[in-house]
Formats: structure tokens, sequence, C-alpha cells
């Protein structure tokens, strides 16, 4: 019986530990390093904190809800549904927790995968899975004197829940995704706020709506509402998808809606001219909000898009010379995207190091394999990452054809798979001819790499990744 090893146990990790399981793969061990499983959405507790992809389409196609309460999940809702699907399909037993993976090894004589733990123990697997995700990560600024700050600070993933921030003057350092979710409601309290912007984004309208029981019992009841439902997030997702392309009209018709946007909630033209973003849409990622701009208006918050030059002991320091005094700092700086991996010390064929053929840009055929590393499969992988859509929607495509690749293995009495290099290039080269023409192509961003890669993002809508990934093609394989 094939052993199978997955590192994780978010939505990644359950896609495929569900999917080989369905299959008859029953040796299989999920290794989470926290205390609980659920990923990012166990991680990131910040108030406000909750999906920009409707519901019905950030959820597995093969266990629909009609229990959400709103069309776009919040973050105790989502951590539920993982923990009740992983529940339901009987894949929380095989969840190791405390397990924290550093290394892994391949043996070539064996074809097996050696991995180990941070307390020094060691578990072999025939198969291994790497379902760490992109953004597990964060990072602080590389700013001096992040250390020095006497007040109390944190990153917005790890969210410190017994700060108080009632009363007190409060700094929040990043606009992205996560601090548009929560700056309303440290506004709320905080006796004045500091919001430190590097960079505008282009902000749409959340469509949002509660679920009342009414509609929840219809969903539950009437034949084929809860797929109507999902095709119908879906078709809009995959429009949404071509506005990131160049000279898109879709793209043209996003941009003009943010700016509408800015200018209903935003009068005071001095900071509506600070809110608005001077690149391509969908260069940077595209964010959905209601509550961000009337907080950002409110007369005790202050939105400040100097440059940071140091943080002191007493509050940050811009460009302009100013320091501003705050009791508390929040980072919402993000996640080390461009890691792949890097946390974990892997050794493929003849001792090759993943990190080192990875260190101009991670690169992977379907975002899955990897040429030098035999049975190591990759979900939320490199250029898997989307601008618009749902990333569940990817995961069940990558589980599906690693569910082939595994079939084939055990079925041909295989006891190694690994990529062609050859198929590896070929692929890689359409991807990156592809994202050449993308908004992505004009500006830095998370979604690139040091060197200029592209590495996070998949060119286009879903479907196609989906198509793509519909049939195993054995010849861009060595079977061993």
């Amino acid at each position: 019986m094939t052993s199978i090893g997955i590192i994780g146990s978010g939505f990644g990790a359950l896609a495929v530990a569900i999917e080989l399981k369905r299959a008859g793969h029953t040796d299989l061990r999920l290794w989470e390093r926290a205390d609980g499983i659920g990923g990012v959405w166990r991680d990131n507790t910040y108030p406000g904190a909750a999906c920009d992809v409707p519901s019905p389409l950030y959820s597995f196609s093969f266990e629909p809800s009609a229990e959400w309460s709103s069309r776009y999940g919040v973050q105790p809702e989502i951590l539920d549904y993982i923990r009740s699907t992983a529940d339901k399909y009987g894949i929380t037993p095989l969840v190791q927790l405390g397990r924290d993976v550093v290394a892994a090894h391949h043996d070539e004589s064996a074809s097996t995968w050696t991995v180990r733990f941070d307390d020094g123990d060691e578990q072999t697997v025939d198969v291994l899975v790497s379902a760490v995700g992109q953004l597990s990560q964060p990072v602080l600024p590389r700013i001096p004197g992040v250390d020095t700050f006497e007040g109390q600070s944190f990153h917005s993933a790890r969210w410190e829940h017994d700060v108080e921030l009632a009363g007190r003057r409060v700094a929040v350092v990043g606009t992205g995704a996560s601090a548009i979710q929560f700056i309303p409601h440290v506004a709320e309290q905080a006796s004045d706020l500091v919001v430190f912007q590097r960079t505008p984004s282009y902000i749409l309208p959340k469509p949002d709506q509660r679920f009342g029981p009414v509609y929840r019992r219809m969903l539950r009841h009437a034949p084929g509402a809860l797929k109507a439902e999902r095709a119908g997030s879906w078709g809009l997702a995959e429009q949404f998808s071509r506005g990131l392309d160049d000279d898109s009209l879709v793209g043209k018709g996003i941009s003009t809606l943010a700016r509408q946007h800015l200018k209903a909630r935003i009068k005071d033209p001095e900071l509506r001219a600070k809110l608005t973003p001077d690149y391509p849409v969908g260069c940077k990622r595209i964010l959905f909000a209601n509550s961000y701009y009337p907080a950002i208006a409110r007369p005790h918050v202050h939105l400040v898009d100097h440059g940071i030059t140091a943080v002191t002991p007493t509050g940050v320091q811009t460009a302009d010379g100013t320091v501003h005094e705050v009791d508390v700092i929040i980072y919402a700086t993000g996640f080390d995207a461009q890691e792949f991996l890097e946390s974990i010390d892997i050794t493929g064929v003849g001792g090759r190091r993943l990190a080192d053929q990875w260190k101009d840009g991670a690169r992977a055929y379907l975002g899955i394999y990897v040429p030098n590393f035999p049975n190591l499969l990759v979900t939320y992988g490199p250029n898997t990452n989307l601008g618009g859509g749902s990333i569940v929607y990817m995961l069940e495509a990558q589980a599906r054809h690693m569910r082939q690749a595994v079939d084939r293995l055990v079925a041909g009495s295989y006891r190694a798979v690994e990529v062609t290099p050859e198929a590896e290039e070929a692929y890689d080269h359409d991807v990156q001819g592809r994202l050449s023409h993308s908004v992505w192509a004009h500006c830095d961003s998370w979604y690139r790499h040091a060197s200029g890669r592209i590495t996070s993002n998949w060119p286009g809508s879903t479907h196609p990744y989906a198509q793509r990934t519909k049939v195993l093609e054995p010849e861009a394989f060595h079977w061993s």
C-alpha cells in the first residue's frame, strides 16, 4: 500500500486528502504544525476577517452548504466549514497536530521521502504532498528600529486579542486585503488612528447580503438551487478574471467602478488623491470593501502616504521627518508569498535542494510537479494563485490530477513518478509567455519574485486550468 504524507490541514490539504481517500488510498497522514486544523482561516482571526469570494464558490464543489449567513463567509464560519468537512469525510482522525515539518529528504534507492519534524522525530512515506500554501508565513517590514518600539505591536495574521485598543493611539502599517477589513473595527475603538499607506488599492464595493432563513431553506430544498448559486458566482468570477489582461474592456469597467466608488465615499479631494491608484487595474490585488473609505474619512483617522524611515521607541517616523507617536503598532504587511517551501529543507535527486533550484523563482509543471523531486506533489504551488476567482476551484483541479498520478503509480507497480525537464520547461514557457501579456507584467507586487519572474499567479480564468489538468499525460513523466 502506498503511503502518502500531506503537510498542512487547510483547504489544499483537505482537497488532496479527500480526493485520494475517496479513490481508495487509505494510508494517509496529515502533518499540522498548529494545535488545530484550518490553515490560514485558523490563523487569521483579526476583527472583520472574511473572504472576498462568494461562499458558494469558496467551498468544495462536492460539499456545498446552505448554512452561510451571508454571501461572503466570515472567518469563524469558514473555519467551521473546513472542520466539519474534515469530520464528514474522515480526515480529522488522520491529522497529526503539533507536527512542524522542518526537512524532507528523498531516498533514491528506496524511492521514499523521510520527513523530519522540529522535535527531531522522523516519518517515512512513499509520496509527499506539500499543502502549506502561498500565504502562510507572515512577514514584518524591513524597517530600522522595528524591535525598539516600547509599546505593543503585532502582525495582523497573529492578532493579539488581549491588547487593549480602546482609547489608545494606534498605528496600522499597510493597507492591503487584511487591513481594509480590520481598520474600520480599529477605528471604532482607537482614540487616534494613523494608517500608513505605501500604495493605494483599487477598491470595489462588496456586493454582500445576508442569507435569511427563507433563502437558506430554499437552498436546502429546491432542486438544483445550490448548484445554480455556485454556477452564478463562478460565471461572474470568470468574467472578472478577464479584466486582468492588457487593454481588457472588463478591466476598464473595473477601473471605472473603483474610481466611482472612491468618489462617492471620499468627498475630501486631498484625501481622495492619496487614495487614487496610479497603476493599471489588477496590477496589484483588487480589493472589496464597503466600510473602509468611511473609516478612513473619520476625523480621528489619519492617512499617511509618506514612506516610513524608522520605528522609534515611541512611534513611527516618516520621510518628511515626522514622528507619529503611538501606543500600539499593527503590521498589516502581508506574507512571504515568494517563499514557496523555503522554510522546509527539501532535498531531492543527488541531494539537490529545492531552494537552490528555485533561487530565481519557483516553477513547476502544472504548478504541481518539479523535476529532480520524484513523488513530490505541490498544491497551491507556483503560478496557481488567482487575481480573480476561487482558489478552492483550483485546488480541486490539482487534487484530481494528483489522484490520477498516484493511481497510475499504484496500478503500474511503479515506485516513483517524476516530471520530465522537457515537459516542465515547455509548460513554463507557455505560462510565462501568457503572463507577459497580463497586467502583472507592468508593476512590482507580491506576485513577482525579486528576479522579475511572475511566480504566484495563473494567467487568466480558472476553467482553462481545470481543462489543462483534467487528464494526466503519462508521457510528461518518468515512471520507474
